[in-house]
């Protein structure tokens, strides 16, 4: 009887040891931000509304049609006076960049971000376990992530991934690529770089599909610190929680309605073609589809399921009822509470218009919003490190409590909308993060007014004659 009592004594608590570990191993699976950089290029590449129209009238494939055009781009467009673009633009040479533009244009960003992000950590390298280098438009031998790799002198057994081609949704892929490596890997801290380099891709022709990209996109970028280190854990800012990724490449629609190419005259730019809003609604709403119930409570989820039977109810019994007025291209309502499970919207910077039909789309107000409006007037669309502006403003808005929960959203070109949420891990009210981008400027934000002068500078424009009309002296 003693020797059974053993024997069950012994298989219970092995059970045990083996729950136990199960448990405590997935702990170590789990992706924390211990910190994150983002990139302020210096003052003198600020665009000015001023410079803004140099630039524009030394392109010598422009008139006053496309004028026009580019004027009522970027007066809509949401985008301030305080944005940054490469050097080479200052210097007049846009139509006849280099590789090299490219590359230091990136040196100067990871050199800066990198830097500042390890030294404020205290962290080594050499502690760097996990390198992911995410640079849509330049694809550069050896790679971006080798060119890091030489200049910090990193370990030989670094696990390096370089992604090129990838969009404005990079950030999180390359986050994803971290998260993956975390479930196989414990006690790791992972660098990811995220940036666009422009220098290369500043189109000079006169198609209106490829030159409207030159009013969106600005130069940036963000170094992100990550870790499954259970030390590291009380230190860490945010928690990933769950993450979803949709992808349309298949969809031819979808696939041509943004994507690099050559023009008539054979120019290099970036088309985005009328059809993009439609295909980032269908990316997102497949994405909502899919992380909504992993992220909202099941009374929510419930509520709505009992909402939703009861329009198709009455649709049946009047058909009538089922019709819509909104006009053409009108986002629609989810119709689902999205923060009964979320506290704050961390949406991509695409545009004034991308961030109003998310809004609607999710029936945010004004609140919610604001992050990525305020990040769009300043800093323009950085591409993939866009998301990380965002952030920085609700952290140094003191917005971010524990316990808090951060909805990102981004698009991309393939056509990709990425989604991931975090939870904030300890209270960021307190300016933790030194280095935060928004620290010289959080206070005039929101300003009275995001208008840009554009209109008021070049309005004049709209009333020229074709026949009669001369680029004035002040441009030429």
């Amino acid at each position: 009887m003693d020797l059974l009592f053993l024997f069950f004594s012994l298989l219970l608590s092995y059970l045990f040891f083996k729950i136990w570990k199960l448990i405590d191993s997935k702990q170590d699976k789990d992706c924390y931000i211990l910190d994150y950089q983002c990139h302020k290029p210096t003052d003198d590449r600020m665009v000015s509304t001023q410079f803004s129209g140099e630039i524009i009238y030394r392109n010598q494939n422009l008139g006053l049609t496309e004028y026009k055009f580019l004027l009522k781009a970027i007066v809509s467009s949401g985008i301030g006076e305080q944005t940054y673009a490469p050097r080479l633009v200052f210097e007049g040479r846009e139509e006849r960049p280099s590789l090299q533009d490219g590359i230091s244009e990136m040196e100067e960003f990871y050199v800066d971000s990198i830097g500042k992000l390890l030294e404020r950590n205290q962290i080594s390298p050499k502690d760097i376990d996990i390198l992911v280098v995410n640079v849509s438009m330049l694809s550069s031998t050896p790679s971006l992530a080798s060119r890091i790799i030489n200049h910090y002198k990193m370990r030989d057994d670094v696990k390096v991934f370089n992604l090129t081609g990838m969009g404005c949704s990079a950030s999180l892929i390359s986050v994803d690529i971290v998260k993956n490596i975390f479930k196989s890997y414990a006690n790791k801290l992972a660098l990811v770089a995220t940036s666009e380099s422009l220098s290369p891709n500043w189109y000079s022709g006169n198609n209106r599909s490829m030159i409207l990209a030159n009013c969106l996109f600005r130069s940036g970028g963000c170094a992100i610190l990550l870790t499954n280190k259970r030390s590291l854990r009380k230190k860490a800012m945010f928690k990933l929680k769950c993450m979803v990724r949709t992808h349309h490449g298949a969809r031819e629609e979808s696939y041509n309605c943004c994507i690099q190419a050559e023009d008539e005259q054979g120019r290099v730019g970036f088309y985005l073609g009328k059809n993009l809003p439609k295909a980032a609604t269908r990316a997102f709403v497949d994405n909502l589809k899919v992380i909504t119930p992993k992220i909202l409570p099941v009374t929510e989820l419930i509520r709505f399921m009992l909402k939703l039977l009861i329009k198709k109810i009455k649709i049946r019994q009047n058909p009538s009822k089922g019709s819509t007025n909104l006009p053409p291209g009108t986002p629609l309502k989810a119709g689902i509470n999205f923060k009964t499970g979320i506290e704050h919207f961390c949406i991509h910077t695409g545009g004034k218009a991308v961030i109003d039909g998310i809004g609607h789309s999710l029936d945010l107000n004004e609140y919610d919003i604001e992050p990525a409006r305020m990040t769009l007037h300043r800093f323009g669309n950085t591409s993939a490190s866009s998301l990380w502006y965002v952030l920085a403003y609700m952290e140094a808005k003191k917005r971010l409590k524990r316990g808090d929960r951060v909805f990102m959203i981004s698009f991309g070109a393939g056509f990709k909308c990425n989604s991931c949420v975090w939870e904030v891990v300890r209270d960021l009210t307190g300016g933790e993060s030194k280095g935060n981008v928004w620290n010289h400027c959080i206070d005039d934000y929101p300003p009275k007014s995001i208008l840009n002068p554009y209109l008021e500078k070049f309005g004049w424009i709209q009333d020229e004659d074709p026949d009669s009309f001369k680029v004035p002296d002040a441009f030429m």
